[in-house]
């Protein structure tokens, strides 16, 4: 039995593993195509039609009988999931590492489960208990992970490994400055629109339980919201075709390892060990994403960048540490609870059994 616990848990050790590595080459994929020429929305939009041809048949198999009726409200529902979690969440992130970096855009969203704290906490969807340390460390991670991505966004500092781009005591030109505090600025929408995805999902899948479908009309209107946008924003045809064998392999990877293979592992993974663990691991794509990055494209570590993401890292324990906290206690009432009304009830019980038997001896 023992071995076999061993053997579980080292499944999913090595499964986390791989989703992490499965992220931090989308980083990197991106990064890519972007550098080949790649166009900034017509990147998505093929990304986002290949995961939809990939969901849509386990959607309409599997949840046949668990799929409500479609109501006016409800479509109205995934139109808003596809403009915050698939438009702003998509378009944002590209922008973002356009200007910033593959590093910095991986550090940054670490912040995900401090933002989505607090706009859960906003909505009352989620409760902060102050006077218990659990409450005071999410709000305390909260604060640490927002000072990080502001140290990230203000602050680039030297770097750490010199090239022939940047000479000892060198400041940085100023236009590469700005782009990187655009980037970041970018980098940080993108993580409000993920959070505000998760947040708003929530209500939704109780109307609508019916996760595959739920996230295949997602993709759908925010591909629809994506097409207009190129409308006016993308015009040449040339952009619109794809050439080159990186070309279909930057999208492929998108739509099928970042969109459909990583969707799938992550909720094997989540059932497996539960959401706060695997969250656990979100940090070690950021250090495989600095890794790959230095080694495949030449990407610069920079000072700002490490504090930034090293606080942004802590405060993400501090944050998931008060979460799992107030999850067993969470368990700790709902037992306590229990074993209390099963003794009302037992007691209730014997009572009755007294009663009924004084009334019978009654002369």
């Amino acid at each position: 039995m023992a071995k076999e616990q061993k053997g579980e848990k080292m499944k999913l050790l090595f499964a986390l593993l791989v989703l992490q590595l499965c992220f931090a080459g989308f980083h990197i994929v991106s990064r890519v195509a972007l550098n080949i020429g790649v166009s900034k929305i017509v990147y998505p939009i093929y990304r986002n039609i290949i995961a939809l041809i990939m969901l849509c048949p386990f959607a309409y198999f599997l949840e046949k009988k668990e799929r409500p009726p479609l109501t006016f409200s409800l479509l109205l529902q995934f139109f808003f999931l596809g403009l915050i979690g698939i438009t702003a969440n998509q378009v944002f992130y590209i922008l973002g590492l356009y200007y910033a970096n593959a590093t910095i855009a991986s550090a940054i969203q670490n912040l995900v489960p401090a933002i989505t704290f607090v706009m859960a906490s906003a909505m009352r969807l989620e409760q902060v208990n102050l006077r218990r340390r659990e409450g005071l460390a999410k709000i305390l991670g909260t604060i640490v992970s927002v000072g990080g991505a502001t140290v990230i966004t203000l602050y680039k500092g030297p770097p750490l490994h010199l090239d022939h781009h940047h000479d000892q005591g060198q400041a940085p030109l100023m236009d590469e400055v700005q782009s990187w505090t655009w980037g970041c600025v970018y980098l940080l929408c993108h993580c409000l629109s993920w959070a505000g995805w998760f947040v708003f999902q929530a209500p939704v899948l109780k109307k609508y339980p019916a996760k595959l479908s739920l996230t295949s009309f997602t993709l759908f209107f925010g591909l629809m919201q994506l097409l207009v946008i190129a409308s006016f924003t993308e015009r040449d045809p040339q952009h619109w075709i794809i050439i080159s064998g990186e070309e279909v392999f930057t999208i492929l990877y998108g739509g099928v390892v970042a969109s459909g293979i990583v969707i799938a592992l992550q909720t094997w993974c989540i059932q497996k060990g539960g959401p706060v663990y695997v969250a656990i691991f979100q940090p070690v794509q950021t250090v495989l994403v600095a890794i790959m990055a230095f080694a495949i494209l030449g990407d610069q570590l920079y000072s700002g960048g490490i504090i930034g993401a090293l606080m942004i890292t802590l405060g993400l324990y501090f944050v998931l540490w008060g979460k799992t906290e107030e999850q067993k206690q969470e368990r700790r009432d709902e037992e306590e609870e229990e074993t209390l009304t099963k003794h009302l009830i037992f007691h209730g019980i014997e009572q009755d059994k007294e009663g009924s038997v004084t009334v019978s001896d009654m002369p």
